[in-house]
């Protein structure tokens, strides 16, 4: 059950002209579908690879030909299923998404090639999803959470000219300073004796231990994670798919620090050269310095920051007042032309 690095009501039309071309006007055009045959918006997409050729998953929901945002889920080796918060609010707002799971994931083709589990081979691999969904730079927005987040970044460092937007949510933009946070900032919120009791099973490598998973879950999981008191399904089942090969190879054992082959990742120097509309969304309890998603917003040519008070990693289910409300509001306003920049 491991992811270290895993309400508002219709659109009020103005109308002016660019706003009421800016979301389908019915709730039929919106659910229109166009395929031959109708699959729920599924589609099983070849993806090409240095070992071969495999497929993943993706399922389109909504019809917007001006706002579709492609979901980027952390892990490495999560799945889509704890986006599905968004279903409460995107809908309604006439705002088309893509659940996608990235090679490896569950619902996706899992090869055993760890040659595979390259963050550059995932950039490929999103730029083929991108065109095989017909997405380009007047309708595309990235939004990548957690891992989903350095990948989104990497992927706009090579691709942006095909975006139109990008969302970087609950990632910090250096894994060195993210594991420096994680040992002087949320091992010292934690109670001694369990930080030390954790180090110990980790330096036996018992990290499948029952007793790691007991002191994890209401120390660090329940304050950190997600802070719902019932975790919701949709992050149970992600969770519980999680594809540890990946997970483990990519960010390592420990829920306190990366390890893996992304301990040395850090593009805080490539932020500036970002120019699309940028929103990084941090919160008050997550893995991830605020304050870091904060400066990486000041860092790109056109940030905003929206910060959840009340969340966690998981700020999509535990501060939902925040997100959606934020989130939304970014893609319209961007859709629009009239990106307002904030801080706060």
């Amino acid at each position: 059950m491991r992811l270290g690095l895993a309400f508002l009501g219709l659109f009020f039309l103005t109308g002016a002209a660019a706003s009421a071309q800016t979301l389908p006007t019915t709730l039929r055009s919106y659910f229109t579908n166009k395929d031959a045959i109708q699959t729920g918006g599924v589609k099983l997409i070849p993806i090409k690879t240095p070992k071969g050729e495999f497929k993943v998953w993706t399922k389109r929901f909504g019809n917007n030909p001006r706002i579709k945002v492609l979901l980027l889920h952390g892990g490495p080796g999560a799945t889509h299923e704890y986006f599905e918060s968004l279903e409460g609010f995107l809908p309604a707002e006439g705002v088309e998404f893509i659940y996608y799971d990235q090679l490896g994931s569950a619902y996706s083709d899992q090869p055993k090639d760890n040659s595979l589990w390259e963050t550059a081979r995932f950039v490929e691999e999103v730029e083929q999803v991108r065109v095989a969904l017909g997405l380009n730079k007047d309708n595309c927005y990235l939004l990548g959470h957690s891992w989903g987040g350095i990948l989104a970044v990497e992927y706009a460092l090579k691709y942006g000219a095909n975006l139109k937007g990008l969302i970087i949510s609950n990632m910090m933009m250096s894994i060195p300073d993210y594991n420096r946070y994680a040992a002087e900032v949320l091992a010292k919120q934690m109670d001694p004796a369990v930080v030390k009791e954790v180090k110990e099973l980790e330096a036996k490598g018992q990290y499948e231990s029952p007793r790691y998973m007991e002191l994890l879950m209401p120390n660090f999981y329940a304050k950190h994670m997600c802070r719902l008191p019932d975790w919701p399904d949709a992050v149970n089942r992600a969770f519980a798919r999680l594809n540890k090969e990946v997970y483990v190879l990519m960010q390592g054992p420990s829920e306190f620090g990366a390890s893996g082959r992304l301990e040395k990742w850090d593009r805080k120097a490539d932020l500036k050269t970002l120019t699309m509309p940028t929103l990084v969304i941090g919160a008050k309890h997550d893995t991830m310095d605020p304050a870091h998603m904060k400066w990486v917003a000041q860092q790109v040519q056109h940030g905003s920051f929206l910060f959840c008070p009340e969340g966690s990693h998981m700020s999509m289910w535990d501060d939902q007042r925040t997100y959606g409300p934020g989130l939304v509001k970014f893609l319209k306003e961007t859709d629009l032309g009239k990106q307002t920049v904030t801080f706060k």
